[in-house]
């Protein structure tokens, strides 16, 4: 089948299994020229499929030579459609680490269940005995969890309405949104889907089970962002997700103390996700943001973000961190110097100069990216298999 992207809105609804395999081959050169260095050498990654999951997965394996474990939620294809990046992404990933010598198993379900808790526990004990560093990198819009209850989560503010400034992905063209006020009932619902306690769950079940290694390490990815959207990020729902997750990690320190484990918060900076893509306001930012980054030579992907967290914070002598013991992998995006010059554009974008001062672009290359689409060496006129 010759397959083409298929946009509606901010989501692509066709994967390219050719163009996903190159997105993972680009990624597993990168972290192969930064080098090998010291760390675990068991690593489970929650979330290993797309976006930061997969950035760790490949990084964990090249840069620490590590066994790795992934778990994810993706759908194969049916034979009409095409399965999801996530699947082709990790089929590619398992193929390189094959054909690398390193050792990689994936387990597809919802990493929210027992279930799926219950198998990678079994698949640790029979295959390493302990994992020593777990990854949690879950993005999901809905949890059941153990009693069976659904909770959802939603992108809106806590504090009434907020309007700003958004980019029209369709037509280029800046306008105005509104975002509303979440409910209570809404903002605990977020804080169910996204914050810690299902990171939690996961690492008392791996210490109940006995497979949690002495001194192992563990981390969780987040996101501040500047003032500019603190209503619809830090201050809105999921922010008040994130800041569960900060408290997530405090307790998994205080709780597991004993067995010598190291819960982290990593603050990545702004990147492409289909989820930033989904909040109004936030496009707009990342677009300027690029291309302020760009042009003095700091724009990180995710994979670069994941190569320095590894060779430069996470395995450093003393790792650094902010007053609240997090690791700033935002350091760059949050420098005064690139925050002035983008709340300038930001002032003065509009419609007619947008192409201009925005790395429109750049936007849209990472979004195809995603789905296996826009590779410059890969003909998409060829026929390929679901």
């Amino acid at each position: 089948m010759i397959i083409e992207p298929k946009v509606r809105g901010f989501i692509c609804t066709t994967a390219h299994p050719t163009g996903c395999k190159e997105n993972v081959k680009r990624q597993i050169t990168y972290i192969k020229n930064l080098g090998e260095i010291n760390g675990p050498k068991k690593v489970l990654v929650i979330g290993a499929s797309t976006g930061y999951g997969l950035a760790s997965r490949i990084a964990a394996t090249y840069c620490l030579n590590a066994s790795t474990i992934g778990v994810m939620f993706e759908k194969e294809s049916n034979g009409k459609r095409t399965a999801t990046p996530g699947f082709y992404n990790t089929m590619a990933f398992e193929e390189f680490a094959d054909q690398d010598g390193h050792y990689a198993k994936s387990i597809n379900g919802d990493a929210f269940s027992q279930e799926v808790k219950a198998q990678v526990i079994d698949l640790i004990k029979n295959d390493w005995g302990k994992v020593d560093m777990i990854i949690y990198s879950l993005a999901s819009p809905r949890r059941t969890t153990a009693d069976g209850t659904t909770y959802q989560s939603v992108l809106k503010t806590t504090d009434g309405e907020f309007t700003n400034k958004s980019w029209n992905l369709k037509d280029n063209t800046i306008s105005e949104a509104t975002i509303t006020a979440a409910t209570e009932e809404e903002v605990q619902g977020t804080v169910k889907v996204m914050g810690g306690e299902d990171w939690i769950d996961w690492m008392k079940a791996l210490s109940d089970a006995d497979v949690l290694a002495e001194n192992a390490t563990t981390i969780a990815f987040s996101y501040i962002g500047p003032k500019l959207t603190y209503p619809v990020y830090y201050n809105g729902t999921i922010g008040m997700a994130k800041k569960h997750l900060q408290e997530s990690a405090s307790f998994i320190n205080e709780n597991f103390k004993s067995k010598g484990l190291h819960a982290y918060i990593s603050v990545n900076k702004a990147l492409v996700t289909q989820a930033s893509s989904a909040i109004p306001i936030v496009p707009l930012y990342f677009a300027i943001l690029y291309k302020v980054m760009k042009q003095k030579n700091i724009h990180e992907g995710c994979i670069e973000q994941i190569g320095r967290l590894l060779h430069e914070k996470l395995f450093s002598d003393s790792i650094p961190v902010d007053e609240e013991g997090r690791i700033r992998l935002d350091d760059y995006e949050m420098r005064p110097d690139i925050q002035e010059e983008v709340m300038d554009i930001w002032n003065k974008i509009n419609s007619e100069n947008i192409e201009e001062l925005a790395d429109i672009e750049g936007y849209w290359e990472d979004f195809y990216h995603m789905f296996g689409f826009h590779f410059e060496n890969i003909d998409y006129s060829v026929d390929v298999e679901l």
